[in-house]
């Protein structure tokens, strides 16, 4: 049973995580809070920016301190974790 909860919780993240892939060939600049942290995304055509910031690393949902470079199909992406900062930067050719 708990293991069905964990793919249910696992395929909600996932899903979460792409939902903004449908308006950010737009432009686009929002502010807002998610629980104790600031989210700051900004998007244009190609290119889409997401800045997390949790006072004191509280309401993180990330752990440890990283950097990472990939490519998802088109698009190189970029992300660094620190304890209390998560920024993520996306930009895909044309």
């Amino acid at each position: 049973m708990l293991l069905g909860f964990g793919n249910s919780v696992a395929a909600h993240d996932d899903h979460h995580h792409h939902e903004w892939r449908r308006w950010w060939g737009d432009e686009r600049r929002e502010e807002f809070r998610d629980g104790p942290c600031e989210v700051k995304i900004e998007s244009k055509r190609g290119e889409y920016k997401r800045e997390v910031k949790c006072k004191d690393g509280i309401g993180a949902r990330w752990r440890g301190e990283w950097k990472e470079e990939f490519r998802d199909g088109r698009c190189r992406v970029k992300q660094e974790a620190k304890r209390d900062e998560f920024k993520e930067e996306v930009k895909c050719d044309d």
